[in-house]
C-alpha cells in the first residue's frame, strides 16, 4: 500500500480501505493547499492495472492525467463532442469526414485499450467491432476503399 508516514493518508475508519493512488485519496484537512474539486474521483483501490509492465504500464502512466482531466469535465462535454464529430464524419462524404472520424477513432481505441484487461470476451468483441467499423468508415471517407 504505502508508507505509514504519509501525512495525506490519514487513518481510515474501521472496515474502510484507503485508496492506494494519491489522486483517489481525500486530503487530510490542514495538510496541504485546498483546491476546488469539481467532481471527486471515484473510490477504488487500483488506478492502474495490477502487475502491468512495459508498454501497458507506460501508457497507463501517461493516460492518468488526461483521464483525470476528462473526469473533471462536465459529464455532457465528451459525449456531445464525440457525437458531433461522428455525425460530421457520417454526413460529409469526402476526406473532411474522415478527418472528423479520426479523433473519435483515437478516443475509442484509447478507451478500449485502457479497459481491455477488465473486460470479458463479449466486451472485447464489441470494442473490436466498433473499432473495425470506425476504421472502415474512415478509410472509405479518405477514398482508400
Amino acid at each position: 500500500m504505502g508508507s505509514e508516514s504519509d501525512p495525506t493518508r490519514g487513518t481510515p475508519a474501521p472496515g474502510r480501505r484507503v485508496p492506494s493512488h494519491p489522486l483517489a485519496r481525500k486530503p487530510v484537512p490542514g495538510t496541504g493547499p485546498a483546491r476546488p474539486v469539481k467532481r471527486p474521483l471515484p473510490a477504488g483501490e487500483q488506478f492502474f492495472t495490477p502487475g502491468a509492465t512495459g508498454l501497458r504500464r507506460a501508457i497507463e502512466l501517461k493516460s492518468a492525467t488526461p483521464l483525470v482531466f476528462l473526469f473533471q469535465l462536465p459529464r455532457w462535454v465528451m459525449p456531445v463532442v464525440l457525437v458531433v464529430l461522428l455525425l460530421v464524419g457520417l454526413a460529409v462524404a469526402d476526406w473532411r469526414g474522415g478527418v472528423a472520424l479520426l479523433p473519435v477513432l483515437a478516443f475509442v481505441a484509447w478507451l478500449a485499450y485502457m479497459s481491455w484487461p477488465s473486460l470479458e470476451l463479449r466486451g472485447r468483441l464489441l470494442r473490436v467491432a466498433v473499432l473495425a467499423f470506425l476504421v472502415l468508415f474512415a478509410v472509405t471517407r479518405f477514398g482508400l476503399l
